[in-house]
């Protein structure tokens, strides 16, 4: 797996910075997003850096497959409302125009109140 030296997550998921981890396997980490916009905001990303979904191929296909049954688990157990009353959001940000702030794949999983509706 290719961890660059300078990237924030794979300092984060190799374990050399702190988080507040959910979930780990050999493929997969999740924690908690620092600055979250919901009761339940959660990070997925996978530990080999690949920096954005216009960087997956053919080959990442079981990887995201992973990362997608992956989030509704957590997100339940982080204490999300069960659907269909319940439920969450699955995003992932792509680029500068797209609004991606870390150069590494990641999903937020972002649910509980819905402070997107404020305002």
């Amino acid at each position: 797996m290719s961890h660059p030296d300078n990237c924030l997550f794979c300092k984060i998921a190799a374990g050399t910075i702190p988080s507040r981890k959910v979930y780990e396997d050999d493929e997969l980490f999740v924690f908690h997003d620092i600055h979250p916009h919901a009761p339940v905001h959660l990070l997925i990303i996978p530990k080999a850096h690949i920096a954005s979904m216009a960087h997956v191929g053919p080959e990442h296909a079981a990887l995201l497959g992973r990362m997608m049954v992956l989030a509704p688990k957590l997100a339940m157990a982080e204490g999300c409302n069960p659907y269909p009353e319940g439920g969450f959001r699955i995003m992932t940000n792509t680029g500068v125009e797209g609004g991606q702030e870390i150069q590494h794949l990641h999903l937020h999983v972002i649910g509980g109140a819905r402070p997107w509706l404020k305002g």
